[in-house]
């Protein structure tokens, strides 16, 4: 048997106030008699503590506080009569987290930023290069589209289309920071990822050829980063607005969503932009720089606050080292441009997640006027998810439905 180690708030853990005591209880299984929980707590306000308790196939109790809007991170292993950990937990609670707003004031001429962005991308010509590609669907095809672009690289996707039944709602899929790169991003998707009901556009983040082989990706890769860093990690790059890296992305994302629209299968009214992370991230700008998306679905959203590492929010040790020209990309700031005729779903938020930590995505949430919907899940990390069942919080708008 495996060992395992979980761990639960007294109540909701997005439900306690600055100050107020938050009791985490660990449970393991597995471990046998003489295991042990070691564990570390931070905080939002910058107070740390750590300790070591006894625990055996039973439980152990932590308390834990933050002493302003934020939240409180818990790492445990489970050590065995040995010492060695044989189970990890990474999970954490909230203190009025309606109260946690951006740790950065946006450009103040974000919007004049975007129409600029949008008025060079409107001179952009050419056709797109559209050719067939087996899609192993006898009802559906698949097509490999590149739609000149500028910022050096055009606008690529994978678009699947029903050959019948038309007009469909429209979706766009984006990938996460690795799996961008990745056979998922780089290769035709599956025959049973197609779908019948609707047009998807699977859109590359960095405008390359499908279906291509390694040596390809591994060469556009290396060029994509810059001063030794890899894509958008440069905090140089990053000063200027025009040339980060996030700069080119999103220019071609705005030019997928063009393309998408004009297609004849569309029906012209659902286009929904969905993906994890990076691809999370990606579909904050879709919605907040196309006003027809009506549906975003960000899961564990990417560079939420890229601010609050700088100003004593907890973090991990992979995050993009904010410089204010940032402040043109970040969903803090993006956020109140998303419209009213958008919703806008976070289906998974870990509190256990410091790549995406859970401050960022408040201060995300916070900041949105449309319809929204926001689940954290505890014990969820940015690449796991606890044994079920699992300790959730659910909030909403009154007009999300």
């Amino acid at each position: 048997m495996n060992a395992v180690l979980t761990a639960t708030c007294d109540r909701g853990p997005l439900s306690y106030r600055a100050g107020e005591a938050m009791t985490f209880t660990l449970r393991a299984t597995g471990a046998g008699p003489g295991a042990r929980v070691k564990w570390r707590l931070g905080g939002d306000d910058g107070r740390c503590e750590s300790g070591e308790s006894g625990i055996g196939d039973g439980a152990a109790t932590v308390v834990a506080s933050v002493l302003r809007p934020g939240f409180v991170r818990l790492e445990a292993d489970l050590l065995d009569p040995s010492g060695a950990a044989v189970a990890h937990f990474g999970g954490g609670a909230g203190a009025d987290v309606a109260d946690i707003a951006p740790d950065s004031t946006e450009p103040p001429d974000f919007d004049a930023f975007w129409r600029r962005r949008k008025a060079i991308l409107a001179t952009a010509g050419g056709r797109a290069d559209i050719a067939e590609i087996p899609s192993g669907r006898p009802d559906i095809a698949l097509l490999e589209v590149s739609i000149p672009c500028p910022g050096g690289r055009p606008a690529t996707g994978l678009l699947s289309v029903p050959r019948s039944g038309a007009p469909f709602p429209a979706l766009v899929r984006l990938r996460g920071y690795e799996a961008s790169w990745s056979p998922i991003a780089t290769q035709s998707p599956a025959p049973s990822e197609l779908r019948p009901d609707a047009i998807v556009l699977y859109l590359s983040a960095h405008g390359f050829q499908f279906n291509r082989e390694p040596a390809y990706y591994t060469a556009l890769r290396a060029a994509c980063g810059s001063n030794g860093y890899d894509f958008a990690f440069d905090p140089v790059q990053n000063s200027n607005p025009e040339e980060s890296y996030f700069s080119g992305m999103a220019m071609r994302l705005m030019r997928g969503l063009e393309y998408l629209k004009g297609r004849p299968e569309w029906n012209g009214r659902d286009l929904t932009a969905f993906g994890g992370s990076l691809g999370g991230l990606q579909s904050i700008w879709a919605a907040a720089l196309d006003h027809d998306v009506t549906e975003c679905r960000p899961r564990i959203p990417w560079c939420c606050n890229m601010a609050g590492p700088g100003a004593g929010r907890v973090h991990g040790d992979w995050f993009v080292r904010w410089v204010p020209a940032l402040g043109y990309y970040d969903p803090v700031n993006m956020a109140r441009r998303i419209p009213g005729s958008c919703r806008l779903e976070i289906p998974q938020a870990g509190l256990g997640d410091y790549i995406s930590p859970p401050s960022g995505i408040m201060a995300f949430f916070n900041s949105l006027r449309c319809p929204k919907r926001l689940t954290f899940i505890q014990g969820a990390m940015h690449f796991t998810l606890p044994e079920k069942p699992w300790q959730t919080q659910t909030l909403q708008s009154p007009d999300f439905c």
